[in-house]
């Protein structure tokens, strides 16, 4: 639970306290754990809204969409990056996205959760997932694309 933490904090002290507040919330709503999903799953949703609760209080900018000129992002699942970029490379490029991409490209690739749980978890429509998905997917490959032919960022 404390990598699931550290995905969304910037540091590991950080991600303690959020950690640490998210098993107090835990332990005091355990009789609201149903046994619908396993455990874990259900902890470490805790754990991620917990760190996003503390994002959001330190008011951390998040870009807002005008759901007017929306862009719903083609269902296309290429995530594939060049041979020569690390995971450490990719986990880096993650963390430089705006706060809306990163966050939602973050529980979207690495925590798994859909468009619908993350709308949900977000408190925005699904096609503003969507849309903050491939927005920060293209930067992402434009950033590994530097990468990828050494020419920086």
């Amino acid at each position: 639970m404390f990598i699931v933490a550290h995905r969304y904090m910037k540091d590991a002290a950080a991600a303690e306290d959020a950690l640490q507040e998210a098993f107090i919330k835990a332990f005091q709503k355990i009789d609201q754990f149903k046994g619908d999903v396993t455990f874990g799953a259900w902890l470490k949703r805790i754990v991620i809204n917990r760190c996003l609760d503390i994002i959001k209080a330190r008011k951390m900018e998040v870009q807002s969409l005008d759901e007017g000129v929306l862009h719903i992002a083609d269902s296309d699942d290429d995530w594939e990056v060049g041979d020569r970029a690390s995971m450490e490379e990719v986990y880096t490029a993650i963390e430089k996205l705006p706060e809306n991409y990163r966050v939602v490209v973050k529980l979207f690739l690495l925590e798994g959760y859909d468009h619908q749980e993350i709308a949900e978890i977000l408190g925005i429509t699904e096609s503003a997932s969507r849309t903050n998905l491939h927005r920060g997917k293209a930067q992402l490959k434009k950033t590994l694309k530097h990468l990828e032919y050494g020419t920086g960022y």
